[in-house]
């Protein structure tokens, strides 16, 4: 198969190409660098091609000759972001995604994956699970529902192959960009020794290793299902405090903990049931959250030194 990935050179993206190179796929990455870095695909045999997937015609022309997209791109900023600017919030996320899926039906492009999250599902009770109807909460969770719909739609009507994977709270390597709270941790424990809660640290989330993330994309992207949605999550529920002292003994150093207000359009108690993925797919998370975190404090290590070489 031939994938087209959107927002390749991102955080997730530069994972799961390096997962489909190994696997055999000939990728070619379609990202407009505003959050991708273009040093994590240097090394990699990737085209890449520089556009937005608010153009069209760039659109277009990235996916000529492909059979399947992973579309990864969005607008990088999340719940944050949309409140500040929900007009470009819906640009990006959701008429991006639609500008994809147009341009896959008109070219005949059979497999298309698309990246939401839990922030369609909004004011739920947890476990999140596929089947609870969406109260989102935010911007971004209506930008991202928006595309899920049409996701859907566009395999009721044309019969594009669409799957939506809702992903849990992602953390791993290639993410030192990333404003997430792992990554933003591990980077002010190197840097500073004090992290900063945002309000009382007693939100939950769902924390899932990207090579675990990867392996499900790289399943939905050979399953045969189309018009579905899936939860990509481990269905382990862990606080915000619990992950700090996580952190800290991964760390093993001294860390300064400070708390903030809460988030804005942040939902507080937040994890997924994954039985839907397991029973169609064929997945499950492999990677613990203790054993996912000595690998990205190992990676985010080794980013620190280079930069002072």
């Amino acid at each position: 198969m031939k994938v087209l990935v959107t927002g390749g050179a991102g955080f997730i993206g530069t994972n799961l190409v390096k997962l489909l190179l190994d696997q055999g796929y000939y990728v070619r990455v379609l990202d407009d660098f505003s959050a991708g870095q273009k040093e994590y695909l240097a090394d990699l045999d990737v085209q890449v091609v520089e556009g937005d997937v608010r153009d069209t015609d760039a659109v277009a022309a990235a996916l000529v000759g492909m059979s399947g997209v992973v579309h990864l791109a969005a607008q990088a900023g999340g719940v944050p972001s949309s409140l500040q600017d929900p007009r470009r919030d819906c640009e990006v996320n959701f008429i991006g995604t639609l500008n994809l899926l147009e341009a896959c039906r008109h070219a005949g492009v059979g497999r298309f994956i698309f990246a939401s999250s839990n922030a369609p599902l909004g004011r739920q009770q947890p476990p999140a699970t596929e089947d609870k109807a969406p109260l989102p909460i935010s911007p971004y969770g209506a930008g991202k529902l928006a595309g899920e719909g049409y996701c859907l739609a566009y395999y009721g009507s044309w019969g594009l192959g669409t799957m939506v994977l809702r992903f849990a709270n992602v953390y791993g390597p290639y993410s030192a960009h990333k404003h997430n709270v792992i990554a933003r941790f591990f980077r002010d424990i190197l840097t500073t020794g004090r992290i900063t809660v945002d309000g009382d640290g007693r939100q939950t989330r769902d924390f899932i290793y990207t090579g675990d993330l990867c392996r499900a994309i790289l399943l939905a992207l050979e399953s045969d299902v189309g018009g579905e949605v899936f939860q990509i999550a481990t269905g382990v529920e862990t606080s915000i405090l619990a992950l700090v002292g996580m952190m800290q003994k991964v760390a093993d150093r001294p860390v300064e903990v400070v708390y903030g207000p809460g988030r804005q359009g942040d939902i507080r108690q937040n994890y997924s049931a994954v039985g839907k993925a397991r029973a169609i797919l064929g997945w499950e998370p492999r990677v613990a959250l203790h054993r996912g975190l000595e690998l990205t404090w190992d990676w985010t290590r080794q980013q620190d030194a280079r930069r002072w070489l």
